[in-house]
């Protein structure tokens, strides 16, 4: 068993028992489940934005804990303030160390925030909603064609953009009329491996009107300038801000750095 595998058969016990406790109409009643989301595709074209998704997370299976203590309020701010196109926030808590309610505290911030987690059934979708995200993550890894069309029209019925995650190219029929935001991610959701070039390989192969992501692996200004070159308008860069002391000051000086090569 993978550790893709692995992850998936614990999230469909959390949810199920997430279910039991708190139902649907529960979720709608919630003030955040009403208000207009942010668009990420917008914010991504968005000339005055860096089209760095910048991450919160915590921990991961791989690498343990990045940053236990990180305080999510002032290094999502930072993010916010210094030009992120977005935010992403890990909400699982057993894998990646992430929480609701961080996604709460970063809901301060006037930006399209993404819940980043393992998604499998619509009612995550609904708790996306009342949490106040903006964009959810489908990761074709873990669903079939069939599921992501699915759940993605649900998603997009809610008001929510779809991030649809792709590691191979026998994935790509996973994109669908719902998937609006394509991303590649550079390591291999079962052996956790980064290979760079993996988004490189697979873009061309991408629908030219889908707003294209580069994820994991990139560490460097020069990855950005890069994936800006092959046509990519997002870059969902985490650990390598979060695994500084100050992931807030982190940002800003790649952000500094970015905007001085790219000028």
């Amino acid at each position: 068993m993978t550790i893709l595998d692995t992850i998936i058969a614990s999230k469909r016990e959390e949810v199920a028992e997430r279910k039991a406790c708190v139902p649907v109409r529960e979720l709608e009643r919630s003030g955040s489940f009403e208000r207009n989301c942010l668009s990420l595709e917008a914010s991504l074209n968005d000339p005055d934005r860096t089209g760095i998704i910048a991450e919160f997370k915590r921990r991961s299976p791989s690498k343990g804990w990045i940053n236990q203590f990180a305080d999510v309020a002032r290094v999502t701010e930072a993010y916010n303030r210094f030009g992120a196109s977005g935010l992403s926030v890990l909400t699982d808590s057993e894998y990646f160390g992430g929480s609701a309610d961080d996604l709460l505290v970063a809901r301060r911030q006037e930006i399209p925030i993404l819940r980043k987690d393992f998604i499998i059934d619509q009612y995550q979708l609904l708790e996306a909603k009342a949490m106040g995200a903006d964009v959810i993550l489908l990761i074709a890894a873990c669903l079939t064609p069939t599921e992501v069309k699915q759940l993605a029209k649900f998603a997009r019925q809610l008001g929510l953009d779809v991030l649809l995650e792709l590691h191979a190219e026998e994935e790509l029929e996973h994109v669908c009329e719902y998937t609006n935001i394509v991303g590649i991610n550079n390591r291999d959701l079962k052996t956790f491996r980064v290979n760079i070039e993996r988004s490189l390989d697979m873009a061309s192969r991408l629908p030219r009107h889908l707003p294209k992501v580069a994820e994991s692996g990139i560490n460097s200004v020069d990855d950005v300038v890069m994936f800006r070159e092959n046509g990519f308008k997002g870059f969902l860069i985490g650990e390598n801000f979060m695994k500084a002391a100050d992931p807030a000051l982190a940002f800003e000086a790649f952000v500094q750095e970015l905007r001085t090569v790219t000028r």
